[in-house]
């Protein structure tokens, strides 16, 4: 220990920073679809003990931003693939904005490990300033909350158990106290008093995943999820619209279930463009089977554009439109500014869509169903909106854009948070995966084979009650967040 103490005291900043960026890049095994949960307990552990030998603030900092460029740099290299491949986006200028977005991603573990660093109870203060930054990023510039450390918990690891509670910054902060008290335990003199902290967390993490937080309520509910497998490069082609809608339509002819669903903008053309012939057909199917079908398809509405999910059977027709858009990909922040972009630089469609404003949920199937669409699962605060009063919950993406990379999975991976959080069935229904239907306790029931074109059949229940997550959002975690600094503060 000696020897390994002088070197992260001593040794030049960039072999230390090297160690940090290498033990970044290997977290993001702790994200699906590797999910190793305990690897970041380790690796944050290596971490934390750089900036606990660390001399100053200034020297923490560097090593938390390299730390962050090996988890961001190959967390979401797959930015570059949706910029660069099917954006047409220039290499050079692809790879530069992905490198200026993980750079940004990385100052909020820098600026955690410095924040902590100048507190001085370095190992207490990172856990809360850690997930703070997390949460931070989650509303900043309207939000970016991909890798956040709570994630990789689920769905197996024994600190799932706390998501219903805390949500997943909340976790966040519990994976890094137990990698706190790991290196607690390897350097003080205090072993016996971290390992209890420890044993506790995992003990009382276990015990959470065993409380029936909601209550299933009436009968099961056949569904079908599908799955076209249509490749980004054509999606949006005129040349190909109509092979896409013969496509959906048989695949829904295949669908014998009370809830179908297609994926995000299934349907290549504007609603309003769509035959009235090929709508009736589509609802008289799911008439057929007493249920509703849900359909992602753009809307225009009094020259507004909305990337929706509507529904089309037995019940009214209704809609859902997308209320957290992708910045850069459905709408252009400060379009005088960053307008050229688009106009010289980079080619995608629907990139300057408007907000939907409801957030109830579809009475369809004889469910209450909360529709959510692409990322907007990432957004736990956002779902629980639409709870207790939904009953199932339903994500349709798109996913095509990120290619063959683990992105998929890793959105599936946050889909399963939500089903914890929440005390809800998820259902993911997606264009080239991962299309899924996910049981309440995150454990992925039935999982379609990405890239190929599928009709992914299944139960679905719905559930009643809600979590206290549902009920408090991410104030809890706040409070105790801001609650704990503030007691190291009057410790200092």
């Amino acid at each position: 220990m000696s020897f390994v103490q002088a070197w992260a005291s001593h040794a030049p900043m960039w072999q230390r920073a090297t160690v940090a960026l290498l033990i970044g890049a290997l977290s993001v095994f702790g994200f699906a679809p590797y999910g190793l949960f305990w690897l970041p307990w380790l690796t944050l552990a290596v971490l934390l003990y750089l900036w606990q030998q660390a001399a100053t603030p200034a020297q923490v900092f560097k090593l938390g931003l390299a730390f962050g460029l090996g988890l961001y740099g190959f967390g979401i290299y797959w930015i570059y693939i949706s910029l660069h491949i099917f954006g047409g986006m220039p290499w050079w200028f692809a790879g530069f904005a992905t490198l200026c977005l993980c750079a940004f991603m990385a100052l909020f573990p820098a600026l955690a490990g410095y924040l902590a660093k100048r507190l001085r109870y370095l190992l207490w203060a990172a856990p809360l300033l850690w997930a703070l930054s997390d949460w931070v990023r989650s509303w900043i510039f309207t939000g970016f909350p991909w890798l956040t450390l709570g994630y990789t918990q689920a769905p197996d690891s024994p600190l799932a158990g706390f998501l219903p509670v805390l949500g997943v910054y909340g976790v966040s902060a519990l994976v890094m106290l137990f990698a706190a008290c790991l290196v607690a335990v390897a350097s003080s003199g205090q072993r016996l008093r971290v390992a209890v902290v420890l044993l506790i967390l995992l003990i009382s993490g276990s015990a959470l995943t065993q409380v029936p937080w909601t209550k299933p309520v009436g009968k099961s509910v056949s569904v079908a999820l599908l799955q076209g497998n249509i490749s980004q490069t054509i999606k949006w082609s005129p040349e190909h619209a109509e092979q896409t809608l013969r496509q959906y339509f048989d695949m829904v002819q295949q669908a014998n279930a009370q809830l179908i669903v297609l994926p995000e903008t299934a349907l290549p053309v504007l609603l309003e463009q769509l035959a009235p012939v090929y709508l009736d057909a589509l609802k008289q199917h799911a008439q057929k089977q007493q249920g509703d079908l849900l359909v992602g398809v753009v809307e225009s509405k009094q020259g507004e554009y909305f990337n929706s999910a509507i529904s089309l059977g037995a019940s009214p027709n209704q809609s859902y439109s997308k209320s957290h858009l992708v910045p850069f990909g459905e709408f252009i922040p400060l379009k005088s500014v960053f307008g050229w972009i688009y106009r010289d630089w980079l080619h995608m469609p629907l990139s300057d869509l408007s907000r939907g404003t409801s957030k109830k949920p579809l009475l369809i199937a004889g469910q209450k169903v909360g529709v959510n669409i692409c990322y907007e699962d990432v957004f736990g605060e956002e779902i629980a909106q639409q709870l207790p009063q939904a009953e199932l919950l339903v994500n349709i993406s798109n996913d095509a854009w990120y290619g063959q990379s683990f992105a998929a999975d890793q959105h599936m991976q946050f889909s399963q948070v939500r089903a914890i959080e929440t005390g809800r069935m998820v259902l993911r229904s997606t264009n080239t995966g991962a299309t899924a239907i996910i049981d309440k306790n995150g454990q992925v029931i039935q999982h379609a084979p990405h890239d190929e074109a599928v009709v992914l059949t299944g139960n679905a229940q719905s559930y009643r009650g809600q979590t206290p997550y549902v009920w408090w959002g991410n104030w809890a975690f706040l409070v105790l967040s801001v609650g704990g600094l503030f007691w190291i503060w009057l410790r200092r």
